[in-house]
């Protein structure tokens, strides 16, 4: 398994959520990762959101996804710090104008 795995998995989990909740635009979108209502996502609150595979999946909550907690029992382990990183790099990737937070249209976009 790559090493982005975890992070494909995660985006697989939020797009399953987000279509069982029946959210249609990017705005609606946001507005479920926006925990302060602000209309913009923070570092804090992205990495909140798209942990939530991660956090699924360490069934045993010792804060690492080992080989058998990952999918298909393949992989190289991975901890929440390094998920965590990982998700930030993404984080910054996606924002566009770098302001430090992630509009609709930006969250909507694939990281550069």
């Amino acid at each position: 398994m790559r090493p982005a795995a975890p992070l494909v998995l995660a985006a697989l989990v939020l797009i399953g959520a987000v279509q069982a909740q029946g959210l249609r635009t990017t705005s609606d979108y946001l507005k479920l990762i926006d925990r302060d209502g602000d209309a913009r996502v923070s570092p804090a609150e992205y990495v909140a959101w798209m942990s939530r595979g991660f956090e699924a999946m360490d069934r045993d909550r010792d804060g690492m996804l080992s080989r058998d907690e990952l999918p298909g029992g393949r992989g190289r382990p991975i901890g929440r710090e390094e998920h965590h990183a990982r998700l930030l790099e993404r984080f910054h990737r996606q924002d566009a104008d770098r302001d430090g937070y992630l509009d609709a249209k930006e969250l909507a976009a694939p990281p550069r």
